[in-house]
């Protein structure tokens, strides 16, 4: 691995990983701090999608009204790279939650690419979907 790699790594599995959590526990703010707002930004989700900031902001305050007791997070990423000031990863969110007051397990593929601006790593784009299974 490279620095540049390790260092994006590190921040997806602390900063990314906390926003996820934090989501699921209710609380979209974390989520939207690491996101652009520079266009494009999209999101082609499991439950919902959104084009653009303001739909995007949209969606995340939706979830985050139907998420709650967030007991479990686990982000596997599989495949991740850095060029320039574009990355990349691909993995599986592991998530154990309430949706909607109801008790949730659930895997989703999710490849998210990332922009570095102003020397910070912001989400450009999310794309994920439902695993039938919890095995990849």
């Amino acid at each position: 691995m490279n620095d540049e790699r390790d260092a994006f790594l590190k921040w997806a599995r602390s900063r990314l990983r906390d926003a996820e959590i934090a989501l699921h526990n209710g609380d979209a703010g974390p989520r939207a701090a690491i996101w652009s707002r520079r266009e494009p930004v999209s999101v082609t989700g499991a439950w919902m999608s959104a084009l653009g900031s303001e739909e995007v902001g949209e969606l995340f305050h939706k979830l985050a009204e139907a998420f709650s007791d967030c007991t479990a997070y686990e982000h596997e990423i599989v495949a991740a790279d850095v060029a320039g000031d574009m990355a990349y990863t691909v993995g599986y969110e592991r998530t154990q939650a309430r949706v909607n007051g109801e008790p949730r397990r659930y895997v989703l593929r999710a490849t998210q690419v990332y922009r570095r601006e102003d020397g910070e790593w912001k989400v450009a784009h999310r794309h994920a979907d439902t695993l039938e299974s919890d095995q990849p």
